[in-house]
């Protein structure tokens, strides 16, 4: 189903439509998939759809804090991305440092936004961490939507860390779900509630595996750069009009 063409109008009567009050996501997750066809359907180099997904990044930032989301975490970059061609992947991890630059601090710490990155980012060049840990740092006392960046993430290298860890000071029998989950790169957040892929592919692609085990999975056949606030209201809809059927039955 495509929500894209909505009008105003529907998108006003879809908003008005949502229960704020009950069944809301708290926690929102984004594989943010279609930047390259999105610019190849455009005769645009792919590089110009990467730089149109990080402005539409920005944009659902600012919608979600809007809209009262607790928590976003937004797949940037997968394990599987190195795979590219180096050209390609040294841009996309230069965005990190440009989404920095083009970020106010100032607006995040004012809109109460907290900014965190989850994955192995050792990977990354010495600049690009140290963008990250500049952000994280400016923002660390925020208390509002909590944004997590998933860089060199992958849903199952996330959990080989989270096993080889664990084993370091744990016996088997000392494992519960609730422990292990404190080892993995999301233990500061809740699972994602609504899980929200873009570009019509259905399925995880090794994205928070062990996280989305009870996450309400929504696609749409937009490709990333035009994800927009209809969008939104219509995947918080669904969620919610599956939330009630559940609670019925």
């Amino acid at each position: 189903m495509k929500w894209f063409n909505l009008s105003r109008q529907s998108k006003r009567d879809l908003k008005n439509k949502i229960d704020w009050n009950n069944y809301f996501p708290k926690h929102i997750a984004i594989m943010m998939d279609g930047n390259g066809r999105w610019a190849k359907r455009k005769g645009l180099p792919r590089s110009a759809g990467h730089y149109a997904g990080m402005q539409t990044m920005r944009q659902t930032i600012s919608m979600c804090h809007k809209n009262r989301i607790a928590f976003l975490t937004l797949y940037a970059f997968s394990t599987e991305n190195w795979k590219r061609p180096k050209e390609e992947v040294e841009y996309i991890i230069s965005l990190v440092s440009v989404f920095v630059q083009e970020t106010n601090i100032r607006d995040l710490n004012e809109n109460n936004i907290r900014v965190s990155f989850i994955g192995d980012t050792s990977k990354f060049p010495n600049d690009t961490q140290q963008a990250m840990i500049n952000v994280s740092n400016l923002t660390q006392g925020n208390t509002g939507l909590q944004v997590y960046f998933a860089m060199n993430y992958g849903g199952k290298s996330d959990i080989l860390q989270a096993v080889r860890s664990i084993v370091k000071t744990k016996k088997a029998d000392e494992i519960t779900e609730e422990l292990f989950e404190q080892f993995l790169y999301t233990r500061q957040n809740p699972s994602p509630d609504l899980l929200i892929r873009t570009s019509g592919e259905k399925r995880l692609s090794n994205f928070l595996l062990w996280q989305s085990a009870y996450t309400e999975l929504w696609f749409t056949d937009e490709m990333w750069p035009d994800f927009n606030e209809e969008l939104l209201y219509a995947a918080i809809f669904d969620y919610q009009n599956r939330m009630k059927r559940g609670q019925a039955l």
